[in-house]
């Protein structure tokens, strides 16, 4: 998590005072008591039954998690919060009091106000109890069940897609807080997006940060208004499941295989550039063809279907297209029957 002064400065704050790092005086929600009366005046303590699916924590304040000394986990999280969807994306005007230049610690961060594209890597943290239930910068309140982040400077309010690198996973939050004030930091997200980016128990992992651009957010809507197509065969049943929870690295130059390529693979060819939709990753390339096959009633939508090895791991692809818009349409056109969760990235 933040370093706490980084945060205790900024949670809270309207941002035209933020020159002078005023503490924010929210007094954050408490959970309930599990306290339960004895026949004697005396109270009980009865443990809180939690979630069986969320990691286990060291408690807040206990100092001994990833997360920053006196932050870190809830009391009592709510069940199901994997199945928490991402971040109803929205146009909507950017905040004039939330996006002047501010300083901190000697720095001035200016807010982007313009309509670039913006992509960031680098070390991607949590925040929690500490600050859940008080007011951001954005003036919502701070609920850390949510699809949330901090960033010190995309627009407030506004929506990022955010890729673990470690874990391969993928969540849209909504940017409505300022921070993380760290060199090396940047992005905090809410408990519930660390959750599905798999770095809760850690406390950080290397994120890839990519602004979603007015256009981005028209084509997500568009897509997801538009009506389904029926697909032409039998909804595909796969036998074997896909692995996931492959390591997602745009950046590593690999090699497509060719359409025709089985357990002995052949020299492969050149990976064009463009948009791709990741639509598995095995670690046997025999599994990664058979997935390959399995899609192939769905090339039409899904473009060339190909098998591209990196390491030790073999990653099903379909593309190229030629913008995020147009691959974020062929994977909202998927149909939930394949059991597959396409995650664009850009190569």
């Amino acid at each position: 998590m933040r370093a706490p002064f980084d945060t205790f400065a900024m949670r809270g704050l309207s941002l035209t005072i933020l020159l002078t790092l005023a503490a924010c005086g929210t007094t954050p929600h408490k959970p309930a008591s599990n306290n339960v009366p004895l026949p004697s005046g005396g109270k009980v303590k009865v443990p809180v039954r939690q979630d069986p699916t969320l990691p286990v924590l060291p408690a807040a304040g206990s100092g001994r998690g990833g997360y920053y000394k006196d932050d870190g986990p809830g009391d009592n999280p709510p069940a199901n919060l994997r199945d928490v969807p991402d971040a109803e994306v929205r146009n909507e005007p950017y905040s004039t009091r939330s996006n002047r230049p501010y300083v901190v610690f000697g720095k001035t961060y200016t807010p982007i106000t313009d309509n670039e594209p913006f992509t960031q890597k680098g070390t991607g943290t949590w925040y929690g109890k500490k600050f859940h239930g008080q007011r951001t910068s954005s003036g919502e309140i701070y609920d850390m069940y949510k699809m949330t982040a901090a960033h010190p400077t995309l627009p407030i309010p506004s929506y990022a897609r955010v890729t673990s690198i470690d874990s391969g996973e993928q969540v849209i939050v909504r940017i409505n807080d300022r921070g993380p004030f760290h060199a090396t930091r940047v992005i905090d997200v809410s408990y519930t997006a660390a959750l599905k980016l798999g770095f809760l128990g850690k406390g950080s992992h290397q994120v890839v940060v990519e602004r979603l651009l007015p256009a981005d957010i028209d084509a997500i809507l568009a897509a997801r208004a538009a009506p389904k197509p029926v697909p032409s065969v039998v909804a595909i049943s796969i036998d074997t499941p896909v692995e996931t929870g492959a390591v997602v690295q745009p950046e590593v130059s690999s090699q497509m295989l060719p359409v025709d390529a089985t357990v002995a693979m052949p020299a492969p060819a050149a990976l064009a550039s463009g948009f791709y939709l990741q639509l598995g990753a095995y670690s046997r390339a025999d599994n990664a063809e058979s997935g390959r096959s399995r899609l192939a009633p769905y090339a039409a939508a899904l473009g060339t279907l190909g098998v591209v090895q990196a390491g030790n791991l073999f990653r099903l692809y379909g593309g190229p297209f030629s913008s995020r818009a147009e691959a974020a349409r062929a994977a909202a056109n998927l149909p939930e029957s394949t059991g597959i969760k396409p995650i664009v990235i850009q190569r």
